[in-house]
């Protein structure tokens, strides 16, 4: 899942707190490495779901990947919309503001979908950054009354799963904040920098 990375419209809290260029820069570059590690030759089939809807039409994205629009509703909506129509097999969701994902994380995945309903890639704010169902024998609706954008994301959406056979992966830092931006750059090196009258804070 993808927001077009655009000023004013992508990572609008790092945005804030580093300013509008650098967290830009960051989507543009986060979005673009990530999909050069997990698209090409891969024993998947990986596809772009877009917001806004209207982005599928721009030419910021890697030739050759089908896209789909996330079309409307919350986070929980769009995934589950994602899950629904995709064809048969299993599926794994992520984002694309988590530097350290690489392909191991998603074989792992797609290995765990194999003797499990459901697995999650836990986020450290409480949320999570990959998602996969089995879908068989039916599709499952995890994300009702989930509390998106929360340290109860997770915890939420796993209540909706009791009963079910759930593993987890890895737990990785989306970056939502400058903390976040600082904990996560020795992954992404000095191709994205903070502005230099705008340091970032210590992590400790």
């Amino acid at each position: 899942m993808a927001k077009v990375p655009a000023a004013g419209r992508v990572k609008t809290r790092l945005a804030a707190e580093i300013g509008v260029a650098a967290a830009l820069r960051f989507a543009r570059q986060c979005t673009a490495a990530l999909l050069a590690r997990v698209a090409a030759n891969a024993p998947w089939q990986t596809t772009i779901a877009v917001t806004p809807d209207a982005a599928t039409r721009s030419r910021i994205w890697p030739h050759g990947l089908p896209l789909k629009p996330q079309r409307s509703g919350n986070l929980g909506a769009r995934m589950q919309r994602i899950f629904d129509s995709t064809g048969p097999g299993p599926v794994v969701i992520i984002g694309t503001d988590v530097p350290e994902i690489a392909r191991a994380h998603l074989l792992g995945a797609f290995r765990l979908l194999g003797r499990h309903d459901a697995v999650f890639g836990p986020a450290t704010d409480g949320g999570y950054w990959l998602v996969g169902l089995k879908r068989r024998p039916r599709v499952l609706r995890p994300f009702h009354s989930v509390r998106w954008s929360s340290p109860h994301a997770l915890a939420d959406t796993l209540a909706n799963l009791d009963g079910r056979s759930v593993a987890r992966i890895d737990t990785l830092c989306d970056v939502d904040t400058a903390a976040d931006f600082a904990r996560c750059a020795a992954v992404f090196g000095c191709r994205v920098r903070c502005p230099a009258r705008q340091p970032l804070p210590a992590v400790k």
